[in-house]
């Protein structure tokens, strides 16, 4: 049982791996990276947000998200936003360039990653998600 606990262990990082360079190579043909592109989904789907939070919901390090920011800036797609109630607080959101790219992109993106899915029925996703999250949370758990 143990060997097939790490094999299954295994099997789960490989299919990760490969999931996102998959997705890695998609959104190069956007001429965006990985980052850039999550931050335009992010910014796309939940309107604007604080830059100090952006690093947390979508996994990186807060360090990294300035540099993101400022590569979207410059390509036109994302400005700051001041809070006017708290000089500290920082809002990126999505130009006008910005929304209308995402809208373009964002389908094609997602239509080639539901692709990865194909032949699977709807229980056998719905398994593969309540086992991911199952294992996932056991391993936040550890940590």
């Amino acid at each position: 049982m143990e060997q097939l606990k790490l094999k299954a262990m295994m099997t789960m990082l490989r299919a990760s791996q490969h999931i996102g360079e998959y997705s890695r190579q998609q959104v190069k043909a956007y001429n965006l990276n990985i980052t850039e592109f999550a931050v335009l989904e992010l910014l796309y789907h939940k309107g604007e947000q604080p830059i100090q939070m952006i690093g947390k919901k979508i996994l990186i390090a807060s360090s990294s998200i300035t540099y993101v920011v400022d590569k979207l800036e410059k390509k036109g797609y994302v400005q700051r936003i001041h809070c006017p109630s708290d000089r500290r607080v920082i809002y990126a959101s999505l130009t006008d360039e910005g929304r209308t790219f995402i809208e373009t992109i964002f389908p094609q993106h997602a239509a080639a990653m539901t692709e990865l899915f194909e032949g699977l029925d709807e229980e056998q996703l719905q398994q593969l998600i309540d086992i991911s999250k199952q294992v996932g949370k056991k391993a936040e758990a550890s940590y």
